[in-house]
């Protein structure tokens, strides 16, 4: 008997589809892995999203990706109100499995029976395991999440040294400048913390800086595979 294909449900903090996580996420799933995009954002537009979840100053900060490609600045503890609606709208609709697209730290987001997948809780410790002792720079979107995340990196044996590159700018420029000024403070590993980050932004960041580079999605995308299958 073959077995029934398992839904596995993403849910973006940004507007889905995100097309520049998808491929990622294909490359390693089991084939005939069905996929159900969501997003926090999706149907809103930029003057909804300013209503509802512009940053408020001196509270944490989030950034992701609409659908036009553009990014946004999102206030974290609205962002969190909003993700478990989502989540339990795509447990609802049949998915087996849901991955959060978001490397940020939520705590308090359960689901009935569906696995859920939190990036949050498995790059940090995974860095940490593959470092050892060995001093780890962590790319940031945004410079304010070098603060407001420092506490997931506990596990690491020296706390990470940060530089900010958003993903979601032209070129590669920002990357390798991020890199390369990390290497210079001393990384022996570069992080790159945030699910927008890709595999081309992986290569130049190795390429400027010579060093091993952990993509969080790419992780992930394995990861979450591997519980799929």
């Amino acid at each position: 008997m073959n077995a029934i294909p398992q839904l596995l449900g993403t849910l973006t903090i940004g507007q889905a589809p995100r097309a520049d996580i998808t491929p990622i996420l294909r490359a390693v799933l089991p084939e005939g892995t069905q996929l159900m995009q969501a997003g926090v954002l999706d149907g809103l537009s930029k003057e909804q999203i300013a209503a509802d979840y512009a940053p408020v100053p001196g509270r944490p900060l989030l950034v992701s990706r609409l659908l036009d490609g553009s990014s946004v600045k999102l206030d974290k503890a609205a962002v969190q109100a909003t993700l478990a609606v989502k989540l339990a709208e795509l447990e609802a609709r049949g998915c087996t499995v849901i991955l959060i697209l978001c490397t940020g730290e939520f705590h308090g987001l359960v689901l009935k029976n569906a696995w859920l997948v939190e990036p949050d809780r498995i790059v940090p410790p995974a860095a940490a395991a593959i470092a050892g002792e060995r001093q780890v720079g962590v790319i940031v979107p945004l410079i304010e999440q070098a603060r407001t995340e420092a506490d997931k990196f506990s596990a690491l044996s020296k706390p990470p040294i940060c530089e900010a590159a958003t993903p979601y700018a032209d070129g590669m420029g920002a990357v390798e400048n991020a890199a390369r000024t990390l290497r210079e403070r001393g990384a022996q590993m570069l992080l790159m913390d945030c699910m927008g980050f890709t595999e081309a932004h992986r290569r130049a960041a190795r390429l400027a800086s010579g060093l091993p580079v952990l993509l969080s999605n790419a992780l992930i995308a394995k990861m979450t595979a591997e519980l799929i299958a």
